[in-house]
């Protein structure tokens, strides 16, 4: 006996539309045809588990009426964020994350990975309201809280306390920022020595610059070989691996696969960010995934930052920001944009540790698209029709309708 069906969709594993019966919050049945009354039509839409954002920001995002937009630069973006965040209320960190959410359950993503910046100036205000926030929309997405030091930690030796603290309160993983610490190698150090304390992941901002030379990824690959923390860490950003020459990438993309380390490329910032000392053929400064990919990096394309100085726009649509990579990729093929899809879905699901997939007997956690596979969905920014998580519907998106022209008079 199911609950609903969901008719007439597109997934993967099968070669044409599938009826999907849903029953007590689980997948009960895949088939051609499945009996029952209780139907959903998916018009050969694709579906699949929903978008999994790896790398947000939900803390400071929608502040651009506090900061100064006159300038740019990541130089300005941290200064500006670091002064407007002292002013943070947990109250106000609440509200403006419940935007955030909003709008990625409404373009169909099942789960994200949030870092929360914590240090001297902000405390653990902005833990206290994303702990509040996680669960209070447990029922509708799935949320991952970083604890982050964004500002570093030999610098500011208390945010060290903070980041314990705040793992110890119920924050999932820990993460840093070496390229802000005066002591990138000890600041890597210092995450680690949580991560293995507290058992948890890893997940760094690093090489945020475009200067080939003076990485810090070595020493975070060291760090994971040494600690034995393949497949626990990621890199955020990276954009240090755009200038590099290709066999360098190659060399590098080598390491960080052999280490077990995850890349997340952040198109919308990175674009917005890099390259504004350039007075003409402006550099892209965006990671280059698909190479890494290939050589069998995990990797995965995120939002970042929502309407604050490092990305002063966006809406959470993970389908936008494929599309977006897709086009600074150079990619075309529909290989290469499957490939995309996956970047911001089950790849993605795979960076941050979390199960994906829908089978019988699993969780109907679901996202129907508007879009016939997941490569017409990245070339069209196909909007989400509609999702279900464990079964109970979360989102609902109207089909357009356009009205017939009136007739000349």
């Amino acid at each position: 006996m199911t609950d609903f069906i969901l008719s007439g969709a597109r997934m993967a594993g099968h070669h044409g539309p599938v009826d999907i019966g849903v029953a007590q919050g689980h997948i009960a049945a895949i088939a051609p045809s499945l009996p029952g009354e209780a139907r959903v039509e998916a018009k050969g839409g694709w579906v699949f588990p929903g978008y999994v954002d790896a790398h947000i920001h939900l803390d400071k995002a929608h502040i651009l009426e506090r900061c100064d937009m006159t300038q740019g630069g990541l130089a300005h973006a941290v200064e500006e964020t670091t002064r407007a965040k002292a002013a943070f209320t947990t109250e106000d960190v609440y509200t403006r994350a419940s935007l955030v959410v909003d709008a990625a359950v409404s373009h169909g993503t099942t789960a994200l990975r949030t870092f929360v910046e914590v240090d001297p100036r902000v405390g653990l205000r902005g833990l206290d309201a994303l702990l509040a926030l996680r669960d209070a929309r447990r029922d509708q997405i799935t949320i991952q809280i970083c604890a982050f030091a964004q500002e570093g930690i030999t610098n500011e030796p208390e945010t060290l306390t903070l980041l314990t603290r705040a793992m110890e309160m119920g924050a999932d993983l820990v993460g840093g920022c070496p390229y802000r610490d005066p002591d990138p190698v000890a600041h890597i150090a210092h995450i680690f020595d949580l991560a293995r304390r507290f058992d948890c992941d890893a997940d760094f901002h690093i090489d945020f610059d475009l200067d080939p030379a003076n990485s810090d990824l070595p020493a975070l690959i060291a760090a994971t070989e040494a600690r034995g923390w393949g497949r626990r860490v990621v890199a955020g950003h990276a954009s240090k691996l755009s200038a590099m020459a290709p066999a360098d990438v190659a060399d590098m993309a080598a390491r960080l696969r052999d280490a077990g380390i995850g890349v997340v490329a952040l198109p919308a910032t990175d674009l917005f960010l890099m390259g504004r000392d350039a007075d003409r053929l402006q550099p892209r400064g965006v990671a280059p995934l698909s190479a890494m990919a290939q050589a069998g990096v995990r990797c995965a394309v995120a939002s970042n930052n929502i309407l604050n100085p490092f990305t002063p726009y966006g809406d959470a649509n993970l389908a936008r920001m494929a599309n977006l990579f897709a086009n600074v990729a150079h990619l075309s093929t529909d290989d290469d944009l499957r490939a995309c899809f996956d970047m911001v879905a089950d790849g993605a699901a795979a960076m941050i540790g979390l199960p994906h997939s829908l089978e019988v007997g699993g969780p109907a956690t679901m996202v129907l698209l508007d879009a016939p596979d997941p490569a017409m969905a990245v070339r069209t920014i196909a909007p989400a029709r509609a999702g279900w998580v464990r079964g109970r519907q979360n989102f609902e998106r109207p089909a357009v309708r356009l009205h017939a022209p009136q007739p000349p008079r």
